[in-house]
Parts: structure tokens; sequence; C-alpha cells
């Protein structure tokens, strides 16, 4: 069986989408990069979370063209694969619909960076991208453009959901958990006011301590 371990990791994280009340049903995934073989483990297409394991992950070539698997790949596979063409630098990505954020793409709307602990994770706010249908690399293109303007690892697409990527499979799910507890509050907030804004001078302060002096440094 190839990249073992990937498949494993990777069947894990999908249990984290659930668990942090991402998706549900079948909706949603998780991939990641194999920087050795450029190889891509992604879930199977129309499998429930608590059927995954490391043996029904699918692996496909950076192509999106199955490699292994007895099953067909996500649905999102080919956009998957074209956000690593374009962005060597990442190894994992994942969609996910989750509620609030989701509320946000379907109006249309960036979420924006008003709280410290989003200012934190994303230096930004969550930009909304525009509208494709699934299946194609089309939504793929949306992302990556989107990534170009923003800090933000995660970017919303229009009447869809969510895309989040990291430069690994975990990173990119902290990122899908991160914004939706981000678009959480701040729809609340909403509900009272409007929300105070951060300046981009505090933003960028907040960000570059949480990624360059917040936690152990090994």
């Amino acid at each position: 069986m190839l990249l073992p371990e990937l498949r494993k990791q990777v069947a894990a994280l999908h249990q984290e989408l659930p668990a942090h009340h991402l998706v549900v049903w079948t909706m949603g995934n998780v991939s990641a990069r194999d920087p050795e073989t450029n190889l891509v483990v992604i879930k199977p297409s129309g499998v429930k979370f608590a059927d995954l394991t490391p043996e029904n992950m699918v692996v496909v070539d950076i192509n999106g063209k199955v490699v292994e698997g007895d099953y067909s790949p996500s649905s999102d596979t080919a956009s998957h694969c074209y956000i690593y063409r374009q962005r060597p630098e990442l190894y994992g990505v994942v969609h996910t619909h989750s509620r609030y954020a989701t509320a946000f793409a379907a109006l249309g709307r960036s979420i924006p960076c008003v709280l410290t602990g989003m200012a934190d994770e994303f230096g930004d706010d969550i930009p909304c991208g525009g509208f494709a249908l699934i299946g194609g690399e089309e939504i793929g293109q949306i992302v990556v453009d989107m990534l170009g303007t923003t800090k933000s690892p995660a970017v919303l697409l229009q009447n869809h959901g969510v895309f989040a990527v990291g430069k690994d499979a975990e990173a990119a799910v902290k990122a899908a958990v991160m914004a939706e507890d981000s678009a959480a509050t701040i729809w609340t907030a909403l509900q009272m006011g409007e929300p105070l804004p951060l300046s981009r001078e505090n933003i960028d302060k907040l960000h570059y301590r949480y990624k360059n002096i917040y936690g152990q440094r090994y």
C-alpha cells in the first residue's frame, strides 16, 4: 500500500472535521501531498466520515489521476491538485461547508478581521472569491487567485464554503477550524451591532507575534 503513514494521518484528520462541527454527512474533504513522491492522498467521494480508514483513502498523482485506491476520489480532487501545482510550498488542503463561515459565503462577504485571535491565525480578513461549479479546476483557480491577495490561509467560495491550506494537512485543518470559530463569533457580534475594527498596524503586530514568538521554540 502506497504512503501508509500519510494515509493514516489524512484519515485521522478527517475525524477532526465532524468533531469541530465543520461538516455534515459526507460533505467536505482533506488532502495531503507527499513531499517525496508528489502524490496526493485524498478522501474517497461520498463516504461517511465515520467509515473513513487509511485503507480507503485514495492516492492520486498531482494531476488528479488515481494511482491507488478502490474508490473514486473526492469530487474536489481536481481543485486540490490545481492548488498544489500552483502553490508548491503547500502540502495540505481542506474543504468544508462549516455553518457560520458558509453563511458569509452565501452573502459573498469576506469575514472581517476584528478579533485578536483572528489576527493571530490569519493576519487578514478571510476573503470571499467568486462562484464556480464543482468537479473541475475552476474552484482551485479561484482559491489560488484569492490566496494571492491575502495573508489568510483560508478563503471563502461564494455560495459554497471554505477552502483552507497549510504547510501540511494538520495546519490546513487548523485553519479551517479557526475560520469557523472566527466566523461564529463575528456573526454573533453582528447580531448586536457593528464590530469594532482593528487597525492594520495592530493586526500585523498580532500576526507577527503569533507566528514568531508565541508557543514553544525548539
